[in-house]
């Protein structure tokens, strides 16, 4: 999971290098939060139902196989937004990149 949740925040950060500060940080979180399904749905996948350790179980009505559910997108949500910030306030105080200037809509 650590590894998911690595890549996942990697991949969060890349958003910026993707689009514009122009992009909206609604559409920006939009996208976070696909990243965050796509790849808990094949993590999930592999690690419950290829290897059977069964980490997580999402037995909530209109799950996908277990592995996902539409249940957590406000969380996902929120968390792809939180990700997304951080990563570029990490960057322009680490890396002296430009400071992070958001549109909301």
């Amino acid at each position: 999971m650590y590894i998911l949740g690595g890549l996942i925040f990697l991949l969060l950060d890349g958003i910026n290098e993707c689009f514009t500060w122009k992009t909206p940080l609604w559409k920006q979180g939009l996208i976070g939060t696909l990243i965050i399904y796509i790849l808990e749905f094949n993590t999930g996948c592999i690690v419950n139902l290829l290897l059977g350790w069964n980490v997580w179980n999402y037995t909530q009505p209109f799950n996908l196989l277990g592995q996902i559910c539409p249940q957590m997108f406000p969380l996902w949500f929120i968390l792809s937004l939180t990700g997304i910030i951080l990563a570029d306030y990490v960057r322009w105080k680490l890396l002296g990149e430009d400071k992070p200037k958001y549109k909301l809509f």
